[in-house]
């Protein structure tokens, strides 16, 4: 029973104990709130603390400087109550009467009580307001900021838009007016600013005014409430005076107890004079509560001035924001000057005027006090006389007193009843408090014995812990030494693997030596094999010798031996057949036992490659279990470190709560063992709080975990000031205001955005489609055309062969028919096509239409959108006409090379897009020089229109890229807000993941929502790096924009530039027509000739195209078709050149617009150059107006310090005059004294006779009498004495300053007067030369002005751009703060899933160890399964032998066993969970240990800040409070010294009143020494005035140096203009130099043109001679077959004509034997007989009359009949007149003679010509030969011809048969060979060669 009930009460103590705990603990807590509200207040107010001091500092300042201004105040008051004393001396000497006392009472100032007025009463509610106007005037500023943005902004784009001529000129006016307007506004800043200062001042006089005011009020209001006083403190001593008398009351009171009765009737007169008293008290009281509230009033009224004046401050602050920017510079020169100079200084004035007011104000209050107490002192003494007067008004007062004292006796005697009751109370509450503090004590005993216990039980239970954890450790190291043994039996296992390897291996090469043997033995049984088969071959073999050889034995005799032999043979081939059986039974077997050893090999291969595995996996295995064990020891070891430094930790601190609570005991005994008194209660009383405050601050210790989540709230609390708050939310709201607007607009643009991409993708595919259908449209009307030709032509061959149609053009016909319906029907489906496309654009316009109607923020920029789609349009439709018209020129140009192909080649350069080539045309077709001139105008005037042309679209193209840009920027802003919107939505949806992963139900989910976090991550990161993308693409963009833009700036200027230069050209050509260069006359005249040959070869051409269509329709039908088709092809030819002609033009043309572009690149750098030229003049100008504001500034302070300067010498010289009176006043004052002295001591030995004669009074009261009165008239002639010395002294110091101050004025006014003059002929004198060099400077700057007004605004343009960029980085910084802010939220909310992961992946972890320890069991258990396979096969060998029952017995062991070890393995897989868990949860508890602890670190930090920011506090205002003190202390110090200095000036006054004589005596000569002072001040006057002149002309130094300066600038500037004028002239050489380059480009282009044209004309004239060599060669192959056809002719004339005899020949024989003689007539007749085939004998028969005659003759001629064939027999020559009478012989014989000597030449034709040509020209000229060379005189012939007609044939007959052995035809030879050998003949010019080969060298 006993242990249950100890249980019971320890668990209902801990109940207990715990309650208490909680209690303690939300006790702590709420004081943990209450101190960190305490804190908060605090900081704030130490901030508002710190606000109250600065604005104290300026409020002190502001003081000073009132004090300042009141000391001089009090100053010109003084010097007008010394002249005032002056005017009062002057009548007084006048009058001769001295006045004392008056002067000395008019003399003292009257200074009030001044009031901390400019704001001791400032509120922190003020400070507040004037933070809120600040943040408000900063957010107006701001706002103004982005308007005066966006005003640049329109500004800018408006600039854009607008870059005509007109517009700069525009531009430049308007940059003139903007210039005079900021002139202007200048102007009126200045004079606002005048009339603000103005204003300022007269604001501060009225608030002087109204201070003063106020001040004489509250002083008036003080007087009234002390004189109130003053009577209230008259009744309060009257009591007193009846209180010190009340023993004389009480006598008069008996003596009057008499008389009470008749006197009772005055006594109630006496009341009810009291209640009228009484009545008007409470009157005074009413009077003195309304002037209270007056007061009140009058600070309220106070305040609001205060806050007016505040209001004027901040305003003149704002304007002096804008004044000082104008005179910073001055300011700080002025600083610099001064700063060296006067801050020393000034500190030092302005602490001794400080010290000064101090004294002044000290010496006012304490007058004050003496004054105020004299007129107390004189009241007290006038009730006095009034109570001695009257003695009823006595008995009045005597009666009111003794009311007085019955009305205090009740009042007391209540206040007494009062008293004790609070004193009942105040025990009552003590003892209460006494009874609650026991409570408390025994309370915090009880827990404190319970943490105690609760403290010694955790010790216990880490003891436990830690013995249990030495138990694991023990256990740990008994499995650590199961596992090596483990692995000692392991290694035993692979040793045993080891041998059982090398066994393995031993058996393999056995096996191998084995095999081989086998192998040897198969070999060797192959071999035997081989030879058994041999042997069988030869067994078989034997069988048929064996039946041969019975064949024979039957033949032959029966042998009986045979048989035996026989027999013995088939013996052994059994024996032979038996043996190779057994061979291939040996064979096979071997090769059975080979392939059992081969499987047996593979298998033991197979074991060890297994064997090997497992090797590897063991020791695999053992390394991870020495990892694992190592790692679970140093783990261990690392638990066991920490849980002994927490162990000593706890034991620390059980320690040290254990010492404090002893120390309480001790105390609280000791308390309670002393007595029961005061001193105990007071003594328990400060035990109790101490004890308070220790369990307090052990609270906070312990609180202090609680206070980790608002620690960052008063981390921020500390750090941000109010304003700083207060400017932070209303920045964040004006901000979120703007991200949600932003927001807005960014799901606005974004969705604009994305109908736009939507809208632009589908135009980019329309515009792709238009594009490929143009080309395919363009391509098929080529084709078309094409057609439509070859149609056309077909048609014409038809109608011309209309009878003879062959099929193919009918299939031809058929085909383009086909095709041209499929291309109409293309062309309709494209056409529907673009029909579509037109329908789907006015779809998208219909859209963007309501696009725009819905974004009406946005409407600028889509009218932007539309202007620039209407322009796209547009070009899209200039597009389409300019196609069509295209398509229209194409139509008409193949029409025309239809019916005019001779005018090809002007229709396609036509067709050509060149300028140039136009041009040239026109050149051709002008004719005169002046044409030509023309010529050149046209072509510039071309080359303008085609920039100005490009000019046009590059400015399209540039709005189109503002546009985009404009569009880009939109769609990145709209990206922006998206991505923000997006970022947002992903934040909501974490939190609320956050809220369901808080839950426990779905810690399912978590896996899942943490994979969509990563995604979300992810996503994330990749939506920021596109808006990265975005924002550099944004700025490439914007980059790229302000380059087009200076491109387009650049070309602009290049324009005007060149439109200038061309007017100037023009100019030019106009004046100096006459005056062209050679050079362009040339070109004009190579290029007319060039075309001249152009032309030339073109008629050519078309003359053979003629040619070609004539032969070609009068050719055959077959071939018509194929010339159509070369014509067609050579035409299209034709075309492509020309094409390739223009493309070469046009890309000359890109080359010149290059140059050009290239110039006015150069023309911008150029002006680039002279913008930054100008920018540094304008510069320059500025620093030198800056430097003559300097100068003007120092010139002014020049004049300042002079001012000083003087002020400075007049107060030296007051001082030394006052030092010199100050001396000869003490010298009068000492000889004062010692003249005193003796009547001094006279008068003590006098007191000391009458102490010693007091016997004797009546003669020594005589005496003494006399003697007073005679002290009292000294006295009298003293003061009277005192009172004219400082008259006179007076006068005389009014006398030296009016004197000096007359001087000054003059010397001031002469001065001033003079310097005037001399700086008014000096500004003359310079204003003159300046406005001589202005006007020159203004003349010669007037053109740069202009240029660098125009530089300035495109600067201010660039300026805006930039502010415009700085103002989007600060609202991207922003946004990016705003971004790192959200980063650090959500960095923190990682850190949060980071830990709860940690604690996932401890599960995990778990979990994995759980998996691991399944995995071992999985792994013991086959390691069991394979020891049962063992133990089955052991079993089963043992069964075999027949021990059946002790393996039965065996077998339940074994499982027994393994039962037992796998309970042994859970147990310890168990163990091992609960360790792995105990260590993480150990290592978590550390993990938060450590937070704690850091926590409570940081905490305790914070705490000892802010109690030695406490304590500084404390200490601060302690010091300033002690400070206050002594201040006190020294003041009161220093007014009694200055009492003690009054006394003794006092005596001292009275000492020097006797020698007033003297003084005056000494005043005629310090007379005489002011004289002197004059004098030597006229003496300093003139030296300062030569001092004046000095700094003049260092003055007029200055200036010229000035002057010097000047023109040392000037020179720069000009040597610098003269430089850059230079550098313009080289760039304009530059220039000009590059335009030559281009003009000799230019020309060297036309040189290739032309060169280009000659080449085409080569080309041309090329095909020309080709197509007449082919026609050549078509002839020669004619002309050939007509002499082949001739040749076979004359060789069928020579076969006929062998036979035959001519008829001439016979002729002229039978003329010839007539003509000759008788005698020759025989031989005539033997040759016509032998020619005609007669015989000799039948010519002999026949001329048998003259036979000798014949036969001589006949011999003669006949001898050679071979050489006579061969003789060539010409004809007969005319010449032979007289042949008639000559013999045959004789003429025979001269024939011979001239055929000997023949008149033409044969052997040069034989030598050179071919005998085809010989025989040719033979045949040719054979007949005009004849008739020709006939002779006239022949008689009986009518003609004869010139050759022998026997002969001629032959002679052209006889090469007529070597034609196969020539080499060819004449024809087929070159020209060459023939021309020049060929005779002169008299040929007619038909029907030759020679006349083609005429024909051929004329052409």
């Amino acid at each position: 029973m006993k242990p249950s009930e100890n249980a019971a009460t320890e668990l209902h103590v801990s109940n207990s104990r715990l309650r208490e705990i909680e209690s303690i603990n939300a006790a702590q807590k709420f004081e943990n709130e209450r101190l960190k509200k305490v804190c908060s207040d605090l900081e704030e107010k130490h901030e508002a603390a710190e606000l109250q001091i600065k604005q104290l500092s300026i409020e002190y300042r502001n003081q000073l400087q009132q004090k300042e201004v009141e000391i001089s105040h009090l100053k010109a008051r003084q010097n007008a109550l010394q002249e005032q004393l002056q005017k009062v001396q002057s009548a007084q000497l006048a009058a001769g009467v001295l006045p004392s006392a008056a002067t000395t009472a008019s003399y003292v100032p009257v200074v009030r009580h001044s009031s901390g007025f400019e704001g001791d009463e400032m509120d922190f509610g003020d400070v507040i307001w004037s933070q809120q106007e600040i943040n408000r005037l900063s957010n107006q500023v701001s706002r103004l900021e982005s308007e005066v943005d966006h005003w640049k902004q329109i500004a800018l784009s408006s600039k854009v838009q607008g870059t005509n001529d007109a517009e700069q000129s525009e531009i430049c006016k308007l940059q003139n007016v903007v210039k005079e307007l900021k002139h202007n506004l200048s102007k009126e800043i200045d004079e606002h600013q005048h009339e603000l200062s103005v204003l300022q001042d007269a604001h501060r006089q009225k608030l002087v005014e109204i201070s003063r005011r106020h001040r004489e009020e509250l002083s008036e209001y003080e007087e009234r409430i002390e004189e109130l006083e003053n009577q209230l403190q008259q009744g309060g001593v009257s009591t007193n005076t009846m209180d010190d008398s009340k023993i004389s009351e009480k006598k008069n009171a008996q003596s009057l107890d008499g008389g009470r009765v008749e006197k009772l009737q005055v006594v109630k007169d006496l009341e009810d004079e009291i209640r009228q008293l009484n009545h008007e008290l409470s009157s005074a009281k009413e009077e003195n509560k309304i002037l209270l509230k007056e007061q009140e009033l009058a600070k309220v009224e106070k305040i609001q001035i205060t806050q007016e004046y505040e209001n004027l401050k901040s305003d003149f602050s704002m304007l002096q924001s804008s004044v000082a920017e104008q005179d910073a510079l001055l300011k700080e020169q002025e600083k610099k000057l001064q700063s060296k100079t006067s801050l020393p200084e000034d500190v030092i004035r302005l602490q001794q005027a400080l010290l000064e007011a101090e004294n002044e104000i000290a010496r006012l209050s304490s007058l004050n006090q003496e004054e105020k107490e004299q007129h107390t002192n004189k009241n007290i003494l006038s009730a006095y006389t009034e109570k001695e007067n009257s003695e009823l008004h006595q008995l009045r007062q005597d009666l009111e007193r003794k009311e007085h004292e019955l009305n205090e006796s009740i009042a007391e005697r209540e206040t007494l009843i009062a008293e004790l009751e609070e004193l009942d109370k105040q025990n009552q509450e003590a003892t209460q408090h006494m009874i609650t503090l026991k409570e408390q004590l025994s309370k915090q005993h009880t827990e404190t014995d319970s943490i105690i216990k609760q403290l010694k039980f955790d010790i216990d239970f880490e003891r436990k812990k830690v013995s249990e954890l030495e138990i694991e450790k023990k256990e740990a190291i008994k499995e650590l030494d199961s596992q090596k043994e483990k692995l000692s039996k392991c290694s035993y296992a692979l040793n045993d693997l080891h041998i059982s390897k090398q066994q393995l291996q031993d058996n393999i090469k056995d096996l191998q030596e084995q095999l081989r043997k086998s192998q040897d033995c198969n070999l060797h049984n192959k071999k035997e094999i081989r030879e058994l088969e041999q042997r069988l071959k030869e067994r078989e073999e034997l069988p048929v010798s064996l039946s041969k050889l019975t064949e024979n034995s039957n033949q032959e005799s029966n042998y009986p031996c045979q048989d035996l032999i026989l027999k013995e043979r088939e013996a052994e081939i059994a024996k032979l057949q038996n043996d190779i059986l057994e061979n291939k039974q040996l064979s096979e077997d071997l090769e059975k036992s080979l392939s059992d050893l081969r499987t047996e090999n593979g298998k033991l291969t197979a074991a060890v490659e297994e064997l090997k595995q497992e090797l590897s996996n063991a020791i695999s295995e053992k390394n991870k279990v020495y990892l694992e064990k190592d790692t679970l020891v140093e783990a261990l070891k690392m638990e066991k470190r920490q849980l002994e430094s927490e162990l000593n930790q706890s034991e620390k601190r059980l320690l040290e709560q254990a010492h404090k609570y002893k120390q309480t005991i001790e105390e609280l005994s000791n308390a309670r063992s002393m007595d029961t008194t005061a001193l105990q209660l007071e003594h328990e009383r400060l035990v109790k709080l101490n004890q308070e405050k220790d369990f307090k601050i052990g609270e906070l210790q312990r609180s202090i975990e609680q206070m980790e989540t608002d620690h960052q709230e008063t981390k921020e609390m500390l750090t941000t000031s109010l304003g700083g708050q207060k400017q932070l939310t209303e920045l964040i709201k004006e901000k979120e205001t703007l991200i949600e607007k932003f927001k807005n607009q960014a799901l606005q643009v974004k969705q604009e955005l994305e109908e736009h991409v939507k809208i632009s993708k589908q135009q980019d595919v329309l515009k792709q489609n238009l594009e490929e259908k143009d080309r395919n449209l363009a391509v098929m009307k080529e084709e078309n055309n094409h057609l439509k030709e070859e149609i056309e032509r077909l048609k014409d061959q038809q109608s011309r062969s209309t009878h003879v149609v062959e099929p193919k053009t009918l299939d031809i016909i058929i085909e383009l028919e086909s095709e041209v319906t499929q291309l109409k029907v293309i062309k309709n489906n494209l056409e529907e096509e673009i029909e579509v496309h037109k329908k789907t654009i006015e779809d998208q316009n219909r859209t963007t239409v309501q696009l725009q109607q819905s974004l009406q923020q946005q409407r600028k920029e889509i009218d932007e959108s539309k202007f620039q789609c209407e322009q796209m349009n547009v070009t899209h439709e200039r597009l389409s006409l300019e196609k069509d018209e295209e398509i229209k020129n194409l139509q008409k140009t193949i029409e025309q090379i239809k019916t005019q192909l001779h005018k090809e080649r002007q229709i396609i350069q036509t067709d050509s897009s060149d300028l140039f080539q136009e041009t040239k045309v026109r050149t051709l077709n002008g004719e005169n020089g002046n044409e030509k001139h023309d010529l050149s105008k046209a072509e510039i005037e071309r080359l303008v229109k085609g920039i100005k042309e490009r000019e046009m679209e590059i400015k399209l193209l540039n709005e189109k890229n503002v546009s985009l840009s404009h569009q880009i920027d939109q769609l990145s802003k709209d990206e922006v807000g998206k991505l923000n919107r997006i970022i947002q939505e992903k934040d909501l949806e974490i939190q609320a993941l956050n809220a369901r992963v808080s839950s426990a139900s779905y810690r399912q989910d978590v896996v899942c929502l943490q994979q969509q976090l990563q995604a979300y991550v992810m996503e994330r990161e990749q939506v920021l790096a596109v808006l990265s993308e975005k924002t550099r693409e944004n700025s490439q963009l914007k980059t790229e924009y302000h380059n087009i833009m200076d491109i387009v700036a650049a070309k602009e200027a290049a324009l005007i530039r060149l439109q200038e230069e061309n007017q100037k050209l023009s100019n030019r050509s106009e004046n100096s027509s006459q005056d062209m260069s050679r050079e362009t006359i040339q070109n004009l005249s190579r290029i007319i000739r060039e075309k001249d040959i152009e032309i030339d070869a073109l008629s050519q051409k078309c003359q053979t195209l003629l040619t070609v269509l004539q032969t070609s329709t009068t050719g055959t039908d077959n071939g018509s078709g194929g010339v159509n088709t070369n014509q067609f092809e050579e035409l299209l030819q034709e075309r492509d050149k020309l094409k390739q002609q223009v493309k070469k033009m046009e890309e000359w043309k890109q080359q010149v617009i290059t140059t050009v572009q290239n110039m006015q690149h150069e023309s911008a750098h150029l002006q680039e150059e002279l913008h930054k030229l100008q920018a540094q003049i304008s510069v320059e100008s500025e620093s030198n107006s800056k430097l003559q504001v300097d100068y003007n500034g120092l010139i002014q302070t020049y004049e300042q310090n002079e001012k000083q300067l003087k002020s400075f010498s007049q107060e030296l010289a007051q001082v030394q005059h006052s030092i010199g009176q100050l001396h000869n006043t003490k010298d009068l004052l000492l000889s004062k004294l010692d003249l005193v002295a003796p009547s001094v001591a006279t008068a003590s030995t006098v007191s000391q006779l009458s102490g010693a004669q007091y016997s004797a009074p009546e003669v020594l009261s005589d005496e003494s009498k006399l003697i007073q009165k005679e002290l009292e008239q000294l006295k009298k002639k003293l003061q009277e004495k005192d009172s004219t010395i400082r008259t006179l002294q007076e006068n005389n110091q009014r006398l030296s300053d009016s004197v000096a101050t007359a001087s000054e004025i003059e010397r001031k006014s002469q001065e001033e007067t003079e310097s005037e003059m001399r700086q008014m002929k000096e500004k003359h004198d310079v204003l003159q030369k300046s406005l001589r060099e202005k006007d020159i400077l203004i003349k010669s700057k007037s053109d740069q002005l202009l240029s660098v007004s125009e530089n300035l605004s495109n600067k201010e343009n660039e300026n805006e751009v930039l502010k415009q960029a700085v103002t989007n980085l600060k609202e991207r910084n922003l946004i990016l703060e705003m971004d790192i802010r959200k980063l650090k939220e959500e960095n923190e909310k990682i850190v949060t899933r980071c830990r709860e992961k940690e604690t996932e992946f401890r599960a995990l972890q778990e979990t994995n160890m759980q998996f691991s320890m399944m995995l071992k069991e999985k792994e013991f258990e086959s390691h069991s399964m394979k020891e049962k396979a063992l133990a089955f096969e052991k079993l089963l060998k043992e069964k075999e032998q027949g021990k059946t029952g002790e393996l039965n017995q065996l077998l339940n062991e074994v499982k027994s066993m393994q039962e037992k070890a796998v309970i042994f393995q859970q147990e310890r897989d168990q163990v091992m969970v609960a360790l792995k868990q105990k260590q993480m949860e150990s290592n978590a508890l550390q993990s938060e240990i450590q937070h704690l602890r850091e926590k409570e670190q940081r905490l305790n930090q914070e705490l000892e800040r802010l109690r030695n920011h406490l304590l500084e506090m404390e200490e601060s205002y302690t010091r300033e409070a002690l400070a206050a003190e002594d201040r006190e202390v020294k003041l009161r110090k220093k007014v009694v010294v200055l009492e003690e200095k009054l006394l003794s000036s006092s005596t001292a006054v009275e000492n020097a009143s006797h020698q007033a004589n003297l003084q005056v005596e000494s005043l005629q000569e310090q007379l005489n020494l002011v004289s002197k002072q004059r004098d030597e001040t006229m003496l300093q006057l003139t030296i300062s005035q030569d001092q004046v002149k000095q700094y003049a002309v260092s003055l007029a130094n200055l200036q010229m140096v000035l002057e010097q300066f000047q023109q040392e600038e000037k020179a720069m500037y000009s040597a610098e203009l003269e430089k850059h004028q230079k550098q313009t002239a080289e760039w304009r050489k530059k220039a000009e130099n590059l335009e030559e380059k281009v003009k000799s480009l230019q020309e060297s282009l036309e040189e290739a043109n032309a060169a280009l044209d000659a080449a085409s004309r080569l080309t041309e004239q090329l095909d020309i001679k080709e197509e007449q060599i082919e026609e050549l060669k078509k002839e020669g192959e004619l002309r050939r077959e007509m002499l082949e056809d001739v040749q076979n002719k004359l060789m069928n004339l020579m076969n006929s004509t062998e036979g035959k005899v001519d008829k001439l020949l016979m002729r002229n024989l039978f003329v010839g034997h007539f003509h000759t003689p008788k005698n020759k007539r025989p031989e005539v007749l033997r040759l016509m007989g032998s020619i005609l085939g007669i015989k000799k004998e039948e010519l002999d028969q026949l001329l048998s009359e003259d036979q000798r005659g014949v036969t001589r003759w006949v011999t003669g001629w006949l001898g050679g009949g071979a050489g006579s064939k061969s003789v060539p027999n010409t004809p007969l020559r005319p010449t032979h007149q007289n042949i008639f009478n000559s013999s045959f012989s004789e003429l025979f014989v001269k024939f011979l003679e001239t055929e000997s000597c023949p008149s033409l030449p044969p052997p040069k034709l034989s030598v050179h010509m071919k005998p085809l040509g010989a025989a040719g020209t033979g045949q040719t000229t054979s007949t005009p030969s004849n008739s020709q060379m006939q002779d006239s005189g022949v008689s009986g012939m009518s003609r004869r011809p010139d050759a022998n007609p026997f002969l001629a044939p032959r002679s052209a007959a006889v090469p007529l048969i070597t034609p196969a052995s020539s080499s060819g035809h004449l024809l087929m030879k070159p020209i060459s060979d023939a021309l020049p050998t060929f005779t002169p003949l008299p040929v007619s010019p038909d029907a030759s060669a020679g006349a083609v080969l005429k024909d051929l060298l004329k052409q």
